[in-house]
């Protein structure tokens, strides 16, 4: 592509991914005084103070701002999901907390994930999670703000619901029946891992999705980084690099992705192996994305 990738799309990247081990508000400084970024995603804070001081920089930097609700799902081991209605209800209470700090933070909406099922009770789990997320997108609709379902493994890592695009596809189409604020977040990292190509996961969930993820995973069991850890891209025996998202862009350019008068967001989801460097890292994910720009036809 000759025109700049900024033209058809707000590139962001997960703060909480990219510098695991900086102070929250050193990182998101950094993030907001690089011009490469039109958006951050960010998870929440711990205190009062650092959500005010996260506010009032984000405030500042004429980004987009995205809230992944994510992190706080996994490390709570909350399931929207749940068949048990009390782990269930446990799991909508946090995500509705989570809408409201997005609000403070100034976030578009939120994202969040399914939480894990048994093929038992695959059915039951469904209709759970479709009852979650009727009441995030009716309080989101409250704050014109959106509701976003990421795409996960289901046998893999995550074992999550969602899942397989197929049967994302037909959650979403329930959920659209409804509610116009809720749509899909496709990452690049999850497709190997759930076992679909590029051109499968977005020509089938084309009419939900509303955000990008772009990364790498492993998925050759027994080697480093296996799972979904968002690996570098290049790294040893992983699935994604620069032909990779080269592919991933073409498809998104051929089913219609390419909005310069309303970008999507599309952010990395790249962190440091264990001895690695974030900045190299993020470094090298920036030439990695305009390498495979530059290839798209």
């Amino acid at each position: 592509m000759n025109e700049s990738i900024h033209k058809y799309f707000r590139v962001g990247t997960l703060q909480w991914m990219s510098f695991p081990d900086k102070a929250p508000m050193d990182s998101l400084l950094q993030l907001a005084c690089d011009d490469f970024f039109d958006a951050v995603e960010v998870k929440g804070y711990d205190t009062a103070d650092e959500q005010q001081q996260a506010a009032k920089l984000l405030a500042q930097s004429h980004m987009t701002v995205c809230y992944g609700a994510q992190p706080l799902e996994l490390s709570n081991s909350l399931n929207p999901n749940a068949i048990d209605e009390d782990e269930r209800k446990k799991a909508e209470q946090a995500l509705l907390h989570a809408i409201d700090e997005a609000e403070l933070l100034g976030a578009e909406g939120i994202s969040f994930l399914a939480g894990k099922w048994t093929p038992a009770h695959q059915d039951e789990a469904f209709s759970q999670l479709v009852k979650t997320t009727w009441a995030l997108c009716n309080y989101a609709k409250t704050k014109q703000m959106m509701v976003e379902l990421e795409i996960f493994d289901y046998d893999v890592d995550k074992a999550s619901l969602m899942g397989p695009a197929p049967y994302a596809a037909k959650f979403a189409a329930e959920m659209r029946m409804t509610h116009n604020n809720f749509g899909l977040l496709v990452d690049l990292s999850h497709i190997p891992i759930t076992h679909e190509t590029s051109q499968f996961v977005v020509r089938t969930l084309r009419p939900y999705i509303t955000h990008f993820h772009i990364g790498n995973a492993v998925v050759k069991e027994g080697f480093d980084g296996y799972g979904d850890k968002h690996p570098r891209f290049g790294y040893p025996e992983s699935a994604n690099d620069t032909e990779e998202l080269r592919d991933f862009f073409q498809v998104l350019k051929d089913e219609g992705f390419f909005n310069a008068a309303k970008p999507y967001v599309l952010s990395i989801e790249v962190t440091p192996r264990p001895g690695e460097n974030s900045d190299i890292v993020l470094a090298s994910t920036k030439r990695v994305i305009r390498r495979a720009w530059a290839l798209v036809e």
